[in-house]
């Protein structure tokens, strides 16, 4: 009985001693005894950070466009990771830019962790094309890359064009054939198509000497989708095509943008300028009633047309001077109406008056000059006529002084001042009616101008014969008489005869080569001559 048992034992001994050494032997094959289990860990897993997709299908971007490409990067590490710079190496028909980094705003990225990055890609030119990336971690490895790859695709015709980071609307400015001598003025749009602020550093035209090109603009400084405008003006000196680059300069990575530019200048002939010019927007435009003043033929005596001067335009017109282009013809300019300094408003007009007094006999060619602010600045209005006599300017009616207001004609053939007096109230009597006034109906009249045309043909110290179109006329010193429709008395003076009726003071000079005095002593002097020459 004793012994089964020690061979029991012995038996479990031998059992337990089996199974202690084929656990030691399992034990033994799976760690070395060189290094701590802990520190163990796969191949796969000891590079730290890697790209979930090392090469990423980018697709097609056309030309202009701007696409995002988005890489995913995953921590295959046992401990967290950070990541550092990002360099980009794109090809040369593109531009590329990181415009998202989420492994670098969470931190540090956990064992196991995804992150991505988006990067930008425009197309500047077609074809295929390729963009390298590295990026710096505190992995094992220290650094990661990816590739990404795509094409270009072109738009239309626009193959062989080269894209920049300022995009510009239009791309070509066409001014056309320009036949006026008017400048042309054309906009550009400057946009900023990228995700990063570009300065725009500058701005100016390439072209030939006489193409007449000029550009102006603010633009300063874009942010991303920002736009600014510059304004194109072709003012073309010379005749035929002109061409030219607008050269836009900023500090984005294609550094430039262009705008080309072309038109024609084929002016049209010369032709005779009209009587009136075409309005001109926020120009007055001064125009006349008559493109003439024609007095007519068979003239005797001083005559008198009154055209109307009308602002057509849509401002103001200021008249600067009204002249007469000849000399000693007999032509004069009333100073009342327009004159000088004149202010038209819009859709205003004056009375211009023109008197002429023939001093030869013959036709009369001149012209009167108004010179004002307007559209084209003057306004020439030919003087035509022609005289059978000469109107002696000895014998001309000289006002010494006038009544204001403008005296009336009225129904009694008087004239006078505005003194309240109507055809429904009493008038004067005809005793009174010399040295009075009053308004009736009636125009308006100058008082002067009914003396035109008269004479003194006999003169005394008490009475004198005044001749006219109607006839010859004798008055009396002191005595009223009716010229012309007024009423006038009559003052002889020593060299003329004063006529006056109320505040209205006319002279009409007697011409002394009429006297029989200088009648008698030419006569006497022809005679004496004749005699001696007979002696």
């Amino acid at each position: 009985m004793i012994m089964r048992v020690h061979y029991f034992n012995l038996l479990a001994f031998l059992l337990f001693s089996l199974l202690l050494s084929i656990g030691s032997f399992s034990a033994c094959a799976q760690y070395p005894g060189f290094d701590a289990p802990e520190t163990r860990s796969s191949v796969s897993g000891a590079a730290g950070l890697v790209a979930v997709n090392p090469s990423v299908d980018g697709g097609s971007v056309p030309i202009g466009a701007t696409a995002q490409v988005v890489v995913l990067f995953r921590n295959e590490g046992s401990q967290p990771i950070q990541t550092g710079k990002i360099n980009l190496y794109p090809s040369s028909n593109i531009s590329a830019g990181v415009s998202l980094d989420q492994c670098a705003s969470d931190g540090e990225l956990p064992s196991g962790a995804e992150c991505a990055l988006a990067i930008s890609v425009k197309g500047l030119q077609a074809g295929a094309w390729r963009l390298e990336m590295l990026m710096l971690h505190s992995g094992r490895t220290r650094l990661v890359t990816a590739t990404l790859s795509g094409s270009v695709d072109a738009n239309g015709d626009s193959s062989d064009k080269l894209s920049s980071d300022i995009e510009t609307i239009p791309d070509e400015i066409k001014f056309g054939s320009l036949g006026a001598g008017q400048a042309m003025v054309e906009p550009v749009i400057l946009r900023n198509i990228t995700s990063n602020p570009i300065k725009i550093t500058d701005l100016s035209i390439n072209a030939g000497r006489g193409s007449g090109y000029s550009v102006e603009t603010d633009c300063d400084e874009l942010q991303a989708g920002q736009a600014c405008i510059a304004t194109v003006t072709w003012s073309p000196l010379q005749k035929g095509p002109a061409t030219g680059v607008l050269v836009v300069k900023h500090n984005g990575p294609t550094a430039l943008a262009s705008v080309s530019l072309s038109g024609d200048y084929s002016p049209d002939g010369v032709e005779e300028a009209e009587m009136f010019p075409d309005a001109v927007p926020g120009k007055g435009l001064l125009v006349s009633s008559q493109v003439d003043v024609d007095f007519g033929s068979g003239i005797e005596s001083a005559s008198t047309i009154t055209v109307s001067l009308v602002n057509a335009g849509d401002s103001a017109v200021t008249l600067n001077e009204i002249k007469i282009s000849g000399s000693n013809n007999g032509l004069s300019v009333a100073t009342s109406g327009c004159a000088a300094g004149l202010v038209l408003e819009a859709i205003e007009a004056c009375p211009l008056t023109l008197t002429w007094s023939p001093t030869r006999i013959g036709s009369l060619l001149d012209d009167i000059q108004i010179l004002h602010n307007g559209a084209r600045g003057v306004l020439v209005l030919p003087i035509r006529g022609a005289a059978d006599a000469v109107v002696s300017q000895d014998q001309k009616a000289i006002v010494l002084t006038r009544a204001e207001p403008t005296r009336v004609i009225g129904s009694d053939d008087v004239t006078g001042t505005n003194n309240n007096y109507t055809d429904n109230k009493p008038k004067p009597s005809p005793s009174q009616s010399s040295g009075s006034s009053y308004t009736s109906q009636g125009g308006a009249a100058n008082a002067a101008s009914t003396l035109d045309g008269l004479k003194i043909t006999s003169f005394a110290t008490t009475r004198a014969i005044v001749n006219g179109p109607g006839g010859s006329r004798l008055v009396f010193d002191g005595e009223a008489a009716m010229l012309g429709g007024v009423v006038w008395d009559v003052h002889i003076q020593k060299n003329g005869i004063e006529f006056s009726n109320g505040e209205d003071r006319i002279l009409l000079l007697f011409d002394r080569s009429l006297s029989s005095v200088n009648r008698v002593s030419g006569q006497s002097s022809t005679n004496t001559a004749s005699t001696t020459d007979a002696q």
